[in-house]
């Protein structure tokens, strides 16, 4: 199966979650074995950098990557695109320090990579293969990895508010079917959880436009959901993209309960950090 980039550059524009300013994203083109790596426009000038589980500098609310010097935030939509897709190699340039929110999913991205066009390249598509069993629980969150020809994820959630209560999504990851089932599942927030995090002016750029916003009685957005089940699907979506730092293709069966940016990272350290848990190969 050979590696894959981008037929020409897209530019993605939006406000970000966080300040609420007008921020940028632009994919290009990038050669074989390049990889995914963030251009990071700042003042200073432009930085670059690769996926690594360790990159990740924090993840409330969202993931945040960093190089010590400068930071970008709410990256886990792009990166679930570009995983999701299948995008081997990409420049990601990033202008204002986050990437967009748009309506809060990997849609309007989604939509943006195919309609620039993917390329095959002339080089094997590099993959890491879970070898054996590997698992993480701490405090109610739990992922287990097994052994699988392919991205399989079984995604579930658990909330006390009778609008989501429990819901479980399984879904063979494919570009196919990640573009149809969950890029266009939304982020989701609960409106007292809302209004604090506006209160403290975090979130400034969260709104109905881009957040499932729940309320004592429901979903409060006038559109409703997407899909009956869209918060685990969107749960799955953050999944897909965080394992993306790991920097290549995992291939493998993925059972998570519960979790979030924060576990999912620690889960992706570990399987990189003990011996015999990853192979990696062409494919």
């Amino acid at each position: 199966m050979p590696q894959t980039t981008l037929g020409e550059s897209v530019v993605c524009r939006g406000i970000s979650l966080h300040s609420g300013h007008e921020v940028s994203v632009e994919f290009r083109p990038a050669s074989e074995n390049s990889g995914i790596v963030f251009h990071i426009h700042s003042e200073d000038g432009v930085h670059l950098l690769s996926l690594r589980p360790e990159a990740v500098s924090t993840t409330e609310l969202a993931t945040t990557v960093s190089d010590g010097k400068v930071s970008v935030s709410t990256i886990e939509h792009v990166l679930a695109a570009l995983n999701g897709l299948g995008v081997d190699n990409v420049e990601v340039h990033v202008f204002g320090g986050e990437a967009p929110i748009l309506d809060g999913s990997a849609k309007i991205v989604v939509d943006a990579l195919l309609g620039a066009g993917l390329r095959a390249q002339n080089a094997p598509r590099r993959v890491a293969r879970v070898v054996r069993e590997c698992s993480l629980e701490k405090n109610g969150k739990s992922i287990v990895a097994r052994p699988f020809d392919g991205f399989l994820v079984d995604y579930t959630i658990r909330f006390p508010h009778p609008a989501i209560g429990e819901q479980r999504f399984v879904l063979n990851v494919t570009p196919e079917t990640f573009e149809k089932e969950v890029a266009p599942a939304r982020t989701f927030g609960f409106l007292k959880e809302v209004e604090y995090l506006h209160s403290r002016g975090l979130a400034r750029g969260g709104s109905l436009d881009n957040v499932v916003v729940v309320g004592d009685e429901g979903v409060i957005n006038k559109e409703g959901l997407r899909f009956p089940d869209e918060f685990v699907r969107h749960k799955m979506l953050d999944f897909i993209g965080d394992m993306a730092m790991l920097g290549r293709p995992m291939l493998g069966a993925f059972t998570v309960s519960c979790s979030g940016h924060g576990h999912n990272n620690a889960f992706l350290r570990k399987l990189v950090r003990e011996e015999g848990l990853l192979e990696y190969a062409d494919r």
